[in-house]
């Protein structure tokens, strides 16, 4: 990833997204490198563009923004694929945080708070509203269908059990790296090999993963 942000805009509201583009045009660090009214036409441009991150309205017209959201990862795994949506409901957040969004922000956050998310999304960090926080810990708590079982979690080898209870902590590859005296590059590929070994398209998706089985 270069040193500027490239962003992806996919909402279909012209005033929102001209108002999202406009805001992110004053950070010297973020990029908007092109808009979708849609989700057929955001998963046609992230495929074009190849984004650093992505800005996904949930609910518009033709696709919804988590199969617009499974389509884009089917293309690129690694993609860091933001929901930013007016939605606080928790069956929403559990469904993009299982489908592998990387955060899920309400439309009704301050502007630093925007443009930190977006900058923590593109190193591999999940960000979240505070406000979704409590609804979160009740996703967890609540039994759901998992890409994973009990017995994929033996796979893991002793070092990629202790990154993965990190992980499920919310620290970035470069924290577990100064926590673990690791390389940042080691660890990244040790998260890309328990991606892989549990059948999650993101780190996001393996921390709900591991908490709602107790794992960690």
């Amino acid at each position: 990833m270069s040193e500027i942000v490239n962003v992806l805009l996919v909402d279909d509201h012209t005033l929102f997204r001209s108002g999202i583009k406009a805001l992110l045009a004053r950070q010297q660090a973020i990029q908007v490198i092109g808009e979708a009214a849609d989700g057929a036409e955001g998963v046609k441009l992230a495929a074009q563009l190849k984004p650093d991150v992505v800005l996904l309205d949930l609910n518009m017209p033709g696709i919804s923004g988590v199969e617009a959201l499974t389509l884009m990862l089917q293309d690129k795994p690694s993609l860091a694929v933001v929901m930013l949506t007016v939605s606080e409901d928790a069956d929403d957040l559990g469904a993009a945080l299982r489908a592998g969004a990387c955060g899920y922000l309400n439309k009704n956050i301050d502007a630093d708070f925007l443009t930190q998310s977006i900058l923590k999304a593109a190193h591999g960090e999940s960000v979240i509203s505070e406000g979704m926080t409590a609804k979160l810990v009740a996703q967890l708590r609540s039994p759901a269908p998992q890409p994973a079982s009990v017995d994929t979690f033996d796979k893991l080898t002793g070092r990629e059990q202790e990154i993965l209870q990190l992980v499920a902590r919310g620290m970035s590859n470069k924290e577990i790296g100064r926590e673990l005296d690791l390389a940042e590059s080691t660890v990244k590929i040790h998260v890309q090999n328990i991606l892989r070994k549990l059948g999650c398209s993101s780190r996001v998706q393996a921390a709900v993963l591991t908490v709602e089985k107790k794992f960690g």
